[in-house]
């Protein structure tokens, strides 16, 4: 019983990542036929129409494309900032037993096809592209792991689970350091200001949705305006939120148990609706709920369909149309190393750097993950997608000539990876289940 209440929300987080994967996949579809259909024209035109404030004191406009991939990506950032915080707090990687693992494989997955790139890349243009390789779509990769049903371990998916975050940490930092503009030091620092105003305001325990929302929105203004990207002000805003309840579980249940008893005494109307003194009842169920939510995990429930549903989907139609009808204009080497760097580098990174730790005793691998199957998974977190487009985006912001050739490279090396992990994995959860009847 108590093992299924820990797991379930594990399970649910999964099964949204794996459904919303699927939606990804449908809108990259589309993304692809639309921009190279007889409206490819439109399809272009409609992601740099310039949105925005305008009037005779101020104007700030943006083509929908960055609105897309600078704000409601600071969005999608946030609620990673929350998962992060989640899971080092009280989650998978809040110990040092149970973060080794993930840890070891992410660092393998980030800094192989790192040197793969380094190392293949001949063309001081496109040297700034070495991030794209680095980071993992959690959506897709669950998906493809939940297409194998029941037979997959769940170790295994909170392996995958684990490894993606710290992946995504990685990420971040590397887009905090290395691909953001030149600063400007006083928007940031008032910027840094507030953020501090947040931290001080959450270690009192105290949280307000609208307080967090309009600092929200000055807060990633200040940071567009410094230089450094605004979804990085999305990861510093979601650790300015406060995970622990304002009341704990015994005064919550003693409190439901007055409202209960109050609600059960009151005069009741004849009619299909509460009397005044029920609603006064209800309205203090409401407050004592939401004293007892943790602000953190709420957030970050809200979200993650919102996030899921429409951001990423949304993300992948207004960046995945790349015109391959003129692919004479693409650079081949580019396109070539982002594959090789997700197919061979993440897989080669990820399992021998783990093989590696696991015969010098640095990690301990549950004893339900075979060899096999963390070779599989290591080529399903070649499915960079997501976090490998939109790290092209900023690394060739300056050549923009060269991010239909990466996002190219990314699709194909995402696909190639998403067909040899599951061959792998299918074949292995095959021969166990084979195994298992004979025995």
């Amino acid at each position: 019983m108590i093992k299924k209440v820990f797991l379930s929300p594990f399970r649910k987080f999964f099964q949204l990542q794996s459904s919303s994967g699927i939606l990804l996949l449908l809108a990259t579809m589309v993304a692809l036929a639309w921009a190279n259909s007889g409206f490819g024209d439109l399809y272009r035109d409609i992601w740099q129409y310039d949105l925005g404030i305008v009037t005779e004191s101020f104007e700030f406009k943006m083509p929908l494309i960055l609105w897309v991939n600078d704000g409601l990506m600071a969005i999608f950032f946030f609620l990673i900032g929350l998962e992060i915080k989640r899971e080092l707090l009280i989650g998978e990687l809040n110990s040092a037993r149970k973060i080794a693992f993930p840890l070891v494989g992410a660092l393998g997955g980030m800094l192989i096809p790192v040197m793969f790139y380094l190392l293949i890349n001949q063309n001081p243009e496109t040297v700034k592209g070495w991030g794209i390789p680095m980071a993992t779509d959690i959506a897709f990769s669950l998906a493809i792991l939940n297409a194998l049903g029941s037979r997959v371990p769940l170790s295994l998916k909170v392996f995958l689970t684990a490894f993606a975050i710290v992946d995504d940490i990685g990420a971040v930092l590397v887009i905090a350091l290395f691909y953001s503009g030149s600063i400007v030091i006083s928007s940031l620092l008032i910027a840094l200001a507030l953020l501090g105003i947040l931290y001080w305001y959450s270690s009192k325990g105290a949280y307000n949705t609208y307080v967090y929302l309009f600092f929200g929105i000055i807060i990633w203004f200040l940071f567009l305006n410094s230089g450094i990207h605004p979804t990085v002000a999305g990861i510093l805003m979601a650790f300015a939120v406060p995970i622990r309840q304002k009341i704990e579980s015994t005064e919550f249940l003693s409190q439901l148990s007055n409202v209960y008893n109050n609600i059960k005494n009151a005069s009741v109307l004849q009619k299909p609706i509460l009397s005044h003194e029920q609603l006064r009842y209800m309205d203090d169920l409401n407050d004592w709920s939401s004293k007892f939510q943790s602000p953190l995990q709420n957030l970050e429930h809200n979200l993650h369909s919102i996030v899921a549903y429409f951001i990423i989907p949304v993300f992948a139609l207004a960046n995945a149309g790349v015109l391959i009808a003129g692919s004479e204009n693409l650079d081949t080497v580019l396109v070539v190393n982002i594959i090789v760097c997700l197919v061979v580098g993440k897989s080669v990174g990820i399992s021998s750097i783990v093989w590696i730790a696991k015969k010098v005793k640095l990690i301990e691998v549950p004893s339900d993950i075979k060899t096999k199957e963390i070779i599989g998974v290591s080529f399903l977190a070649g499915i960079g997608f997501t976090m490998a487009i939109f790290i092209a985006s900023l690394a060739f912001a300056t050549h923009p000539e060269y991010i239909d050739s990466a996002k190219i490279g990314i699709l194909i090396g995402s696909f190639i990876s998403a067909i040899i992990g599951y061959t792998i994995l299918r074949i292995d959860f095959n021969k166990k289940k084979s195994e298992a009847k004979l025995s």
